[in-house]
């Protein structure tokens, strides 16, 4: 009768039927008292064990959260390597073709030299002062210096915070590919590349349009050096 009056008084209580049957079980029917004791305590093991869980999870999902900002972090720095390298490269073989071009110019003189040697040689023969080629080649009439092309320019840009970019480009290289080291490289106060920006000419001043930007350097006029101004793109 203690034991039904005990158990009935457990579930007016609130305590499920069940767990009030293991609890007094378990407690050796000693009453009311000591099963409450032991359901209580069971509770509080179980809130124990779920703070717990929880915080090894929350420590798990910081480790994940690292460790993905450390592979970010790592592949970003993998893509600037990859992109200086390359720009080295293109560097070296743009100052190898230089020199080539250089050399085929020379080789020309030399054989033009050659050549007008040996026609007016052949024609003062008969006097041997006359056949001194020595004045003929340095003449500006019998060679006209010709226009010098530029292969590549050296572009640098201003940024709004006053701090500058310098680069070297092929001249036959697009205006886009400016706009696209200017994003690439900018510092983190200007939007770490997040914000679309506007390139204008530094005089007379002018602003580059989207059809600009995939026209080559050349043409746009801003070969063998230019500066170029950067701003903040305005939302259409």
């Amino acid at each position: 009768m203690a034991e039904r009056t005990a158990l009935e008084s457990l579930i007016e209580m609130g305590f499920p039927r069940g767990r009030a049957e293991k609890a007094l079980a378990l407690t050796g029917n000693q009453g009311i008292e000591a099963a409450m004791d032991w359901m209580l305590e069971l509770v509080a093991q179980k809130q124990k064990e779920r703070g717990e869980r929880e915080q090894r999870e929350a420590v798990e999902r910081e480790r994940q959260r690292r460790r993905q900002g450390q592979e970010l972090s790592a592949a970003r720095q993998r893509l600037q390597e990859d992109e200086m390298r390359r720009a080295a490269e293109e560097r070296k073989r743009e100052k190898a073709e230089e020199t080539a071009a250089r050399q085929r110019v020379r080789e020309k003189i030399e054989r033009d030299k050659v050549e007008r040697a040996k026609k007016f040689g052949g024609i003062g023969s008969q006097s041997p002062p006359a056949t001194e080629p020595g004045p003929v080649p340095s003449s500006p009439s019998q060679e006209p210096p010709t226009k010098r092309e530029y292969d590549q320019c050296r572009i640098q840009v201003r940024l709004p915070d006053g701090t500058s970019l310098t680069q070297t480009f092929k001249a036959r290289e697009q205006l886009a590919a400016v706009r696209l080291y200017v994003e690439l490289h900018r510092g983190e106060e200007l939007g770490g590349g997040q914000d679309p920006v506007q390139l204008l000419s530094g005089f007379p001043r002018r602003a580059f349009s989207e059809a600009d930007m995939e026209r080559p350097l050349q043409e746009l006029g801003l070969v063998p050096s230019a500066v170029l101004i950067v701003a903040k793109k305005c939302a259409s």
